[in-house]
């Protein structure tokens, strides 16, 4: 099995998310960029409670492109601190796999 992983970010508004999926998957950092909206997000940012409506990216990708697509994301991010998480993808249908590898040769 490669090494395929999935990247996780939030962010504050949908033209951004969009902005920065487009970005990504031009530059073949990963083969799709899910984007799915979150009616709330509760974290504690400089010492207050907060209470955010956001949006989370989902960056399909292989393990060896996942630090230059976290460097592109911060580079693309507005928030001071973006969310940045790597997730290894343990197994998976081989054929979509393989589409990943392809699509960010």
């Amino acid at each position: 099995m490669k090494n395929y992983c999935i990247i996780f970010s939030t962010i504050g508004k949908k033209e951004d998310a969009e902005r920065i999926a487009n970005e990504i998957v031009k530059k073949k950092l990963a083969a799709c960029v899910n984007i799915l909206e979150i009616k709330n997000s509760i974290y504690r940012w400089k010492g207050k409670i907060c209470k955010e409506k956001e949006f989370l990216m989902i960056f399909k990708t292989t393990k060896t492109k996942s630090k230059r697509l976290m460097k592109e994301i911060k580079v693309l991010h507005p928030y001071e601190v973006p969310e940045i998480i790597v997730l290894p993808i343990i197994d998976g249908l081989e054929e979509y796999l393989d589409w990943i590898e392809k699509e960010t040769m």
